[in-house]
């Protein structure tokens, strides 16, 4: 009853800042946040909104499989980050936008806006989906199946959650609550690390030394251009994956719009993308220490890595401390992102798809119809989830991101209109011609793609419109 106990105490405390946040609330309030965030906040809450439960859960268990080369990613987020900050950022507060992909309605024309979130809300419905998916997963195999409840419950229970503390005052509660839950998860990795070190009899610098001697915390990958781990596609991909999981993301931005002025947003996005690269290296550090207590207590390895943190913590087998530190860490990871997700959702859903951003009651009914199918969504990926977690959401967002990356890409960096009645096939036609080059490279060659995958959605996207301009002009 410990899990359950903790979330019950955590979720109160939400409840309760969202009470303190969300008096006299608009739909400006819930879309904006009246445009009076401090940056600083908005900064901080974002790390914890960025890293969710997927990064608490996998990347420890990913030193397992692929040592530490995901700090190559990590180190290309930097430079994404500060792409969006000073190219995309500019663009969307010179217009004043409520949702970004308004900017492709001014620039390409309806057809185009609709493809642009349509896709977003495809793709950030599926991604948080399998975020949120880890936290049900991990209460439901360690603790709720010993009480025969069923896993359809836990997850609708866990949205309801959700919905409650988010339901008035959207994105101007979520800054707050933001800030919060990113202090109660880097507290709870701490305080978890700190523990392992003691288990292993460890102090903090006999802690760094066997890491840093450890095979497993190998970084760079220069010597195999066929690897998935190679660094330059692991780093190039990291630029493009911030890019559009961040800057072409209506959920990402959405905290960011609400700063007071562009240069407090510029800070906030630089400030937070920097911050990532250490926080995701004390979570592989951490993986590379529970391999060694592993090892040390003759405990083979789990089969899947995301479930090496859980193997110990969710257990018992570093005390009922680690358990609720433990709790408190993934729920406030995957809370914080599973909640601005619903608000992102019925953001772009009022405002883009049915135009209506002053309509308050229906803004409520999109917030439930949204949690609603945010429920359905998990349950399906429990059906079909094979492969790492967050590895998972990196190939999906490759493939629903990519179209998103190649109409802005070509919004933003040419002047040339297109024929806007054809991108919605364009959008659906590139996701489909770059699945078919994977399966026949997978098939008939020795090259892996990994996250590039995203580039080629993105330059065929990008080479439809253009060849479309080409036809346009001639007709």
């Amino acid at each position: 009853m410990i899990i359950i106990s903790t979330i019950l105490c955590y979720f109160l405390a939400l409840l309760l800042l969202s009470r303190l946040t969300a008096r006299k609330s608009d739909n400006d309030t819930f879309f904006r946040g009246n445009r009076q965030s401090p940056w600083y906040m908005v900064a901080f809450g974002m790390v914890g909104a960025s890293i969710s439960g997927v990064t608490f859960v996998s990347v420890p268990g990913m030193v397992t499989v692929s040592e530490m080369n995901y700090m190559q990613t990590c180190l290309g987020f930097i430079l994404g980050y500060f792409a969006v900050a000073f190219i995309l950022l500019p663009v969307y507060y010179k217009y004043n936008l409520t949702t970004i992909y308004s900017y492709l309605n001014r620039r390409l024309g309806q057809r185009s806006y609709k493809t642009g979130a349509s896709f977003f809300l495809l793709s950030k419905m599926t991604g948080a989906a399998v975020r949120f998916y880890v936290v049900c997963i991990i209460l439901q195999r360690f603790v709720l199946d010993a009480y025969g409840v069923p896993f359809p419950l836990t997850v609708v229970v866990m949205v309801v959650l959700i919905w409650l503390y988010t339901r008035r005052g959207g994105i101007k509660t979520l800054v707050w609550t933001d800030t919060f839950q990113t202090t109660c998860m880097f507290t709870a990795l701490i305080l978890i690390i700190v523990n392992v070190m003691g288990a292993l009899q460890m102090g903090v610098g006999e802690a760094v030394e066997a890491i840093a001697a450890d095979s497993r915390s190998r970084i760079f990958v220069f010597d195999d251009p066929m690897s998935r781990q190679y660094f330059w596609k692991q780093f190039l991909s990291g630029i493009f994956i911030v890019i559009v999981m961040t800057g072409l993301d209506q959920d990402m931005m959405q905290k960011n719009l609400t700063c007071k002025s562009l240069r407090e947003a510029q800070k906030d996005m630089c400030t937070y993308g920097v911050a990532f690269v250490p926080a995701n290296l004390l979570f592989l550090s951490l993986g590379v220490l529970l391999c060694m207590l592993a090892a040390k207590n003759g405990t083979p390895l789990p089969e899947a890595g995301d479930e090496l943190l859980p193997m110990f913590a969710a257990t018992g087998q570093l005390g009922n401390l680690v358990t609720v530190l433990f709790t408190i860490g993934i729920v406030a990871a995957s809370f914080s992102s599973a909640d601005s997700a619903l608000t992102a959702l019925t953001t772009s859903f009022c405002v883009d798809i049915v135009q209506r951003p002053d309509d308050e009651r229906l803004r409520r009914r999109v917030h439930v119809a949204m949690a609603i199918v945010f429920v359905l969504f998990i349950l399906a990926f429990r059906l079909i989830n094979s492969t790492s977690v967050i590895d998972a959401i990196y190939v999906m967002c490759s493939y629903t991101y990519g179209p998103l990356l190649g109409l802005f890409i070509y919004s933003l960096l040419t002047k040339k209109g297109t024929n806007d009645r054809w991108v919605p096939y364009i959008a659906v036609a590139s996701p489909l011609i770059c699945f078919t080059i994977e399966t026949f490279t997978k098939t008939y060659t020795d090259y892996r793609f990994g996250y590039e995958l995203l580039m080629l959605n993105g330059f065929l996207t990008f080479t439809g419109l253009y060849l479309l301009h080409l036809r346009n002009r001639h007709l």
